[in-house]
């Protein structure tokens, strides 16, 4: 099976052209993102065709699981598409999450992310009475977490920190806000700290991943988030340990999501 090794901003995935292929994309995708036993990935991504659009594409996360929405995968996919000749300067990809428009730019791959979803049943959430969640207080461990969550096609829990988000304890404390009964899909989780009103430093535990370099639609969620607090502009540069990534959002309309994105290398997998 031959497969491409792409990445933005040091998230990583493994592309395959399934076309009509018929595999167990799941077990695959646990085999293949191994990082000592097989190719090593935060996810893979699976190019298909579409009648709805120029492209289709499914993206299953390390543990298997899939997920409805990946910004940095939709980049990934558009520059390998381009790459290999399958489409311009601009094509159409539909996810799961709806059809996405994705374009090239002098500074990198812009994608489309759609509106965001406040609500908590659009998230979802388990949170009665409230018709949108800032500042949730969740209490994990010993410590109170106010979460801002929102949903971009996949769930999202954004907590503003006083303290760098380098000494935050995100490996101990991201799978419980991950698995929290609160959120009956499981939820991505970002630590952030606002350094202006144009930029943000961010660290994000992407659910059925962990922690990762950089999350496309966590930056998009932490931009979100900053807004609903009057603490950014529409313009902002969220700053991950992967690489800085660009988010357009004027408070109404659909979020634009920016940054590089790279083919690294083509191989063939034996399984």
């Amino acid at each position: 099976m031959k497969f491409a090794k792409v990445e933005a901003t040091g998230n990583d995935f493994i592309l395959i052209e399934a076309g009509e292929m018929q595999r167990d994309w799941p077990q695959l995708a646990i085999s293949l993102c191994q990082r000592h036993f097989g190719v090593g990935a935060d996810g893979l991504i699976l190019l298909l065709p579409s009648k709805v659009a120029d492209l289709g594409m499914r993206m299953f996360n390390p543990d298997g699981s899939e997920a409805e929405a990946c910004g940095n995968g939709l980049r990934c996919l558009a520059i390998y598409a381009m790459e290999m000749g399958m489409a311009e300067g601009e094509l159409a990809v539909e996810t799961l999450g709806g059809v996405r428009r994705v374009k090239a730019l002098k500074e990198g791959i812009q994608v489309e992310m759609g509106m965001p979803r406040l609500k908590p049943e659009e998230i979802p959430m388990l949170a009665q009475g409230l018709d949108i969640i800032i500042d949730y207080p969740l209490a994990i461990q010993n410590r109170t977490l106010l979460l801002t969550c929102l949903s971009l096609g996949n769930p999202h829990a954004v907590c503003f920190l006083e303290e760098a988000v380098e000494g935050f304890p995100l490996l101990e404390l991201g799978p419980e806000v991950e698995n929290h009964p609160i959120f009956p899909n499981r939820v991505n989780f970002e630590i952030a700290n606002v350094l202006d009103r144009k930029k943000v430093r961010a660290r994000v535990w992407e659910r059925g991943a962990g922690e990762t370099l950089s999350c496309g639609s966590g930056a998009c969620a932490v931009a979100v988030a900053a807004r609903l607090h009057d603490a950014v502009e529409s313009h902002v540069d969220i700053m991950l340990p992967g690489g800085d990534l660009t988010v357009d959002w004027d408070g109404v309309g659909e979020v634009m999501l920016s940054g590089p994105a790279n083919l690294v290398f083509v191989g063939e997998w034996p399984g």
